[in-house]
This record gives C-alpha cells, structure tokens and sequence, in this order.
C-alpha cells in the first residue's frame, strides 16, 4: 500500500491527480500483485529455499530506490503521450517489477509454513489477515504520518532501504556461503548510492531560480521559487505554478488575481462580506480585508498557511481562515456573503465536486441578492474542446439569473461572473494603473473581452455525473504539459 499511495504522489507532479492517474496505478498494481502471485507460487513449487523470497525482496528494494533518480526524466518523456498511456507506462515502468516481487512473498510463505493439507485453509487466513492488517497499517502511516512530513523521495528511499535491511538480516544471520553477505551488502550500497544521486538532481547552481522553499503536504509538494536576478517569486504546487509575485511592488504578477479581485468590484453593488474557496497565497483575500471587507476563507491545505504568511506577506490575522473543503463549508454556512471567489485548484484542474448544480445551489443560498459568484478555472473555446466551459456556463445558468465569461485569450484562464441579478452589468471599471505593469495589458484585456460558449457542447453538471474529467482530459493534458515544461525551461 505503501508503494501504491507513494507512487501516485510521486507522479501527481506531473500527470495530476485525475482518476486516470488513479486509475493507472490501480491496474499497474493489481496486475503486478498477480503476477507475483502466479511467478511466486511456481517459484516455490520448484524450490520452497527461503533464498529465492528474500532475494526478490532484495531487488524490490534495490528497484524502488532506482524509482527515486529516473521518476522525472522518465515522466516527462511520457508526457508526449495523452494522459491515460502516459501515466500507465510510467506507473508500469516505475513499479510493475518491485510490486511483482514483493507479491511473490504470499504464496512463499503459504507453502514454507504448510506441513500437510489439513493445514492450508489456516495458514492462507491468517497469512491474508495478516497482510491485510499490515496494508492498513502501511495506508495510515502513509497517508498521516509520512506524506505530510517527509519528501515523497525520502519516504520511498526509506521504504527501500527497510526492504533490503530486511532481506540483508536474512542473509547476514542465515546465508553460509560468502556471496550471501557480500551481495545484500552491496545492494544497500547501490541503494544508497541511488538515493544520494537522486538528491543531487534537482536545479543546477548557477540556474535561473533560486528554491526558497520545498515541503510535502497532504494536497501536493510546495515549492517556492525566486528568479536569482530580479523580483519574480513563484509558487508552486506539484511542479506547476500557481502563482507569480513581484517583492519590490508587493504585487501579483498572475492576471487571474487581479481579476478575481476586479471583477467583484464590477458587479457588487456592495462588498461588506466575502468569502474566498480557495486561499491560494493570500493576495486576493488580503486585497479584500483592506479595503474593509469581513473576509472568510476556506482552505484545504493548511500548509499553505505558514508559508503564504512567509513568503508572500499574508496576514492570517486579518482574515477568519477555515482548514477544510469548500464544499463542505458552504454545505453548513449560515452566513451571507456579497462576494464569493471559488479559486480552489489541484494542480491544472479545480475538485470537480465544487462545480456541479448542487455545489453552486449551495453556494447561491449563501449569496445576497445582488451578490456574485466569480470563478477562476482553465478552458478552451473551440470545437470539440469546450465541453468543460461550455457545462459550466449551462450549469451556472441553471442556478443564478445572470453568466458572464471574460477571457484573454483562447486556452487560458477563464473568469467566470454568476449573479441572482437580473441582469449583470458595470459598475465600475477598474483603476488599471494601479495593476503591475508587467500584467496590465493581460488584466485590461481580459476585463474588455466578454465571451460565450456554445451550450449545446455542454450538459448540465451534477453529482450524480460530473465526467469533466474524462471529456477535458485533452486540455488538461495541455495545461499541465505547458506548465510543466515552462519550469523545466527556467
């Protein structure tokens, strides 16, 4: 379990966390399991020696520590592929032979420990009891314990080094030939030796960037970023940027920001109460609370807290910050906001249980009656690739009186206005001076370009079928690969 969770953490950073991520490390590792299942018991009907078990544990070890060093040059050769192959030849690759042999353990020790026939049906339940007890042990010291606080590198580097120390106190206590000290010695020096050279992988000196900030969380690994020769600092989730400051303004240098903050001020008639799904850095929130506004935010990740407040001058102080899922949080408000800003993303995509008939019912009960719902996401426009932006413009409009969809170009981040209002229109314009240069002409654009979507592309999404997933793979396979590519670039 441990293998399986790890592995898909490990690729999240650059496959995402679809289901077809899921999905591919699922089948990787259900066909690996039976093939051990079937190569082990063949195995030990030949020669039930214990030698031949903790051998394969052995290069299991040896396998998943070489997992660490070629994750990303072997990731981003199959990003060329569409999301579905290119996650399952990675998984494959990565981990189809380490979970194949640790399979082969099972059907060993149901022969080695079986005297006679009468005692197969014992020894099978308890040996499965056993192993089941162990993965749920391995899924909670996993998901609680090591994800949270270790790198997804050291925490596999560990997991091997434990298998071959285990398969090495086999030989070095029972082995009686010399090769069967020598040889586990010289895995775990491979294995370390792997380890240490994965760790010497990441960004030369001398690079564009300098990595300020690098932890694990339960919603990804978080990085921030500062270019060596000027202002701009990045944020990162999985390797994919999620947003760009500039330390000598105190200004965001990502269009979306100023927008999810403008696009407010143009609709609402009123902005005393708003509530942000999504705390990303904190600028939007932050930009909100002085000007006067009661500002709650509702936030998955509480590590993003501590190092928003670090790095990009967030006030949590100023805020009411909740930790926990936006959906739920709407589910139970009694409040009512003027404002709501659902910025809430994974990655390339946002949680699809935020975008569906009920979630924006839930969140249009929280609304004041000349209240807005403004949304960022990523969407395509043309033919054949506007399912998601097409749905969601017939899914809001199912549910507030009013939808409008700005939008600076085709392919890029798209900003959606939902309203009970009758009829939405400015209020007011934007001070465009007051927005960083290096993004002003974006945001004055974006603001101007009012677009629609073609409703018959998209269906009304529910939580009963919400399959964005699967009909928006091909864009969310392009975003990512943009993304990933451009900080591979810097």
């Amino acid at each position: 379990m441990i293998v399986e969770i790890l592995g898909a953490k490990m690729l999240a950073p650059y496959f995402g966390t679809s289901h077809f991520v899921w999905t591919a490390q699922i089948a990787v590792t259900l066909v690996a399991l039976a093939t051990g299942y079937y190569a082990g018991g063949a195995q030990v009907d030949r020669s039930p020696r214990l030698r031949r078990l903790y051998g394969s544990v052995l290069v299991a070890g040896v396998y998943l520590s070489l997992t660490v060093w070629i994750v990303r040059p072997l990731a981003y050769w199959c990003l060329q592929f569409n999301l579905a192959f290119g996650s399952l030849l990675a998984s494959a690759t990565l981990f189809f032979v380490p979970l194949s042999l640790l399979a082969m353990v099972c059907p060993f020790l149901i022969r080695v420990l079986t005297v006679s026939v009468s005692g197969v049906g014992g020894n099978v339940g308890r040996l499965t009891a056993v192993s089941t007890l162990g993965s749920f042990a391995g899924t909670i010291l996993i998901g609680y314990l090591l994800i949270p606080f270790l790198p997804n590198s050291m925490t596999m580097l560990i997991t091997a080094m434990a298998l071959m120390l285990v398969a090495g106190g086999f030989f070095w206590t029972w082995g009686k030939a010399n090769s069967d000290r020598i040889t586990p010695a010289l895995a775990l020096a491979l294995g370390a030796a792997i380890g240490w050279g994965a760790g010497r992988t990441g960004d030369p000196e001398g690079g564009k960037l300098v990595e300020l900030y690098h932890g694990n969380s339960n919603f990804g690994q978080l990085q921030v970023l500062q270019a060596r020769n000027g202002p701009r600092r990045y944020y990162l989730n999985d390797y994919l940027t999620q947003n760009t400051y500039d330390t000598n303004e105190h200004q965001s240098l990502s269009m979306f920001t100023y927008m999810l903050h403008e696009l407010p001020r143009a609709y609402a008639p009123r902005i005393e109460d708003v509530l942000c799904i999504g705390l990303g850095v904190g600028i939007v929130p932050m930009e909100f609370a002085r000007e006067g506004a009661r500002v709650d935010v509702v936030e998955i990740n509480p590590a993003v807290v501590p190092l928003a407040r670090e790095f990009f001058e967030l006030q949590p102080e100023r805020l009411n910050i909740t930790i926990g899922d936006g959906r739920q949080f709407v589910n139970q408000c009694r409040k009512q906001y003027d404002v709501i800003v659902l910025d809430a993303f994974l990655g390339e995509s946002s949680p699809s249980h935020l975008f569906t008939r009920e979630a924006f019912g839930a969140m249009r009960r929280i609304l004041t009656t000349n209240g807005v719902l403004v949304i960022n996401c990523f969407g395509d426009f043309d033919r054949g690739k506007d399912f998601f932006v097409a749905s969601l413009e017939k899914t809001l409009g199912n549910v507030f009186a009013s939808v409008r969809i700005h939008n600076e170009h085709n392919g890029g981040n798209v900003l959606f206005v939902a309203s009970p209002q009758a009829q939405l229109s400015l209020r007011q314009t934007p001070d465009f001076a007051r927005v960083n240069a290096g993004v002003r002409r974006s945001v004055e654009i974006a603001f101007d370009r009012i677009v629609e979507s073609d409703p018959n592309h998209g269906i009304v999404l529910t939580d009963d079928f919400n399959p964005t997933d699967y009909y928006d793979a091909v864009n969310r396979e392009r975003f990512r690969r943009e993304l990933a590519f451009a900080l591979r670039n810097l």
